[in-house]
């Protein structure tokens, strides 16, 4: 069970704070929810105590967690790219992906954008979903490693300053 003011993690949302527990009668059911204020956008959620780790609720990754994850950034060996797969196959995959419980699995979508952005222009969709994987990662290690999101964002885009670099090329001959 989560505690009020504790930090948790809600899928495709990111991290909230427990605000309050209260019980509430919905459709004629009474039933206890944790009411979870999101931090990045002030989002208020009521997520029902009962199935909070079946909706995906669940605690800030650890320190070492957090670690691991930063660290897979930097792994480039197993980018396959996206040769034979379509937009609409890539989007659903990732949409899934950021709505995962698994903060790995919210990194992969981030590290694949970022690197298919070094061979092609991203679509308005893809940059969409760059930026809410870069907001949920960076928001999440955040609070893992103790540090400002600021920070975390600069140090992620530094990791992957050639693809920018390489995309910023791209769109100067462009013009």
């Amino acid at each position: 069970m989560f505690q009020i003011n504790e930090l948790v993690v809600y899928p495709a949302q990111g991290v909230g704070r427990i605000e309050r527990i209260e019980n509430q009668e919905i459709s004629g059911t009474k039933a206890e929810y944790y009411i979870v204020r999101i931090l990045s956008n002030s989002v208020t959620l009521m997520v029902p105590v009962k199935n909070a780790t079946n909706v995906g609720l669940r605690h800030v990754c650890s320190l070492r967690n957090g670690q691991e994850v930063f660290e897979s950034l930097k792994d480039r060996s197993e980018f396959t790219g996206y040769t034979g797969q379509n937009w609409n196959r890539r989007y659903r995959e990732y949409s899934e992906k950021l709505k995962s419980t698994d903060l790995s699995d919210v990194a992969y979508v981030l590290k694949e954008l970022f690197l298919i952005g070094m061979d092609k222009e991203l679509s308005f969709g893809e940059r969409r979903l760059l930026e809410q994987a870069m907001t949920l990662v960076s928001m999440e290690l955040a609070f893992a490693l103790g540090r400002e999101q600021a920070d975390v964002k600069v140090d992620i885009n530094e990791m992957f300053a050639d693809v920018i670099l390489k995309q910023q090329e791209k769109l100067q001959k462009a013009k």
